[in-house]
């Protein structure tokens, strides 16, 4: 049963159901770190902030998806401008996907608030190990051969972005394209046998809000949500809320349409560390995967207290 979800993973991922599929890696923790997302975002938290998280998505299917980001932004002429760089590593099945990002964001402060202007470019590193993918004309009493595995894939991707972010102390909204270019996955020749579902990268759209309730001295409530379109996919809509504890705890709920209900966990270790961990159940593959786990870890430099609470909370 493992090998069987193994090739269905790599036909998804070759392109022949590119059009109705998300390709853009999932991160449930997005609301701690919307840099990968939206490149507006660059400089927001008013320090030098640096994130890492690990996801590993569907465990106990062979192929699953495995996910590794790196991202670091800092706000330089005197908090004008935001710059930050973004690291990826994306894999699922025989495919992998490394890209390099960096984010270029203008920052207009307002009175109680702030209107960022964002742009990225980058570029990614597309692979497919295709030929270690054993097909049903490789079983025993089989004739033939498929053509769709017969060779390896390697694809380097230039792409640009852009979105707009504004943010108060307690309230936020952005919008972005982070990937504004269709590139081939497979050569031109490869595609021609099918015009339909060409294998391709399609154009992502990501609409984020979120707010701070303060319920007392020692608790808040922060729902947030995100939207996610893509062509011809269903759109997914991702709510969240937490509670946030004494400014050092926080649990939370949060549900992805037509996917998994996930718990959230996050512990301010001190002004500069943040640890958080996130576990989703998959409702449509209960049957073979025990859920998805990510953990986040964060490190800050030069925090401020005096600062706005919006370092704290977004």
């Amino acid at each position: 049963m493992k090998n069987k979800y193994f090739i269905i993973l790599a036909v998804i991922f070759n392109g022949y159901f590119t059009a109705i599929a998300q390709q853009d890696a999932i991160y449930t923790q997005y609301m701690f770190n919307m840099l990968p997302l939206n490149p507006a975002y660059a400089g927001s938290r008013d320090v030098v902030s640096m994130t890492a998280l690990y996801r590993d998505q569907w465990r106990g299917i062979q192929g699953a998806p495995q996910t590794m980001t790196f991202s670091a932004d800092a706000p330089v002429a005197n908090e004008k401008v935001g710059l930050g760089l973004t690291v990826a590593n994306d894999r699922i099945g025989v495919y992998n996907t490394f890209g390099v990002t960096g984010s270029f964001a203008y920052r207009i402060r307002l009175k109680k608030s702030t209107l960022a202007f964002g742009v990225s470019a980058g570029f990614s590193q597309f692979s497919g190990n295709l030929t270690n993918v054993q097909t049903a004309t490789e079983s025993p009493g089989s004739t033939g051969a498929d053509n769709a595995f017969n060779a390896n894939i390697s694809r380097f991707m230039p792409n640009v972005g852009a979105g707009v972010y504004y943010s108060s102390d307690k309230f936020y909204i952005g919008f972005s394209l982070p990937r504004l270019l269709n590139n081939e996955l497979r050569p031109q020749s490869a595609n021609e046998f099918n015009n339909v579902f060409r294998a391709q990268q399609f154009r992502h759209a990501f609409l984020m809000a979120g707010y701070v309730f303060k319920l007392s001295s020692s608790v808040k409530l922060k729902p947030s949500i995100i939207w996610k379109f893509v062509t011809n996919a269903p759109t997914q809509i991702d709510v969240n809320c937490n509670v946030w504890l004494y400014d050092k705890f926080g649990i939370g709920l949060s549900y992805r349409s037509l996917d998994a209900p996930s718990v959230m966990l996050e512990w301010q270790i001190d002004d500069n560390w943040r640890l958080g961990y996130a576990y989703d159940w998959s409702t449509r593959l209960t049957a073979y995967t025990y859920g998805s786990s990510e953990l986040m870890l964060r490190y800050e430099f030069g925090y401020n207290k005096a600062k706005v609470v919006t370092p704290r909370y977004f």
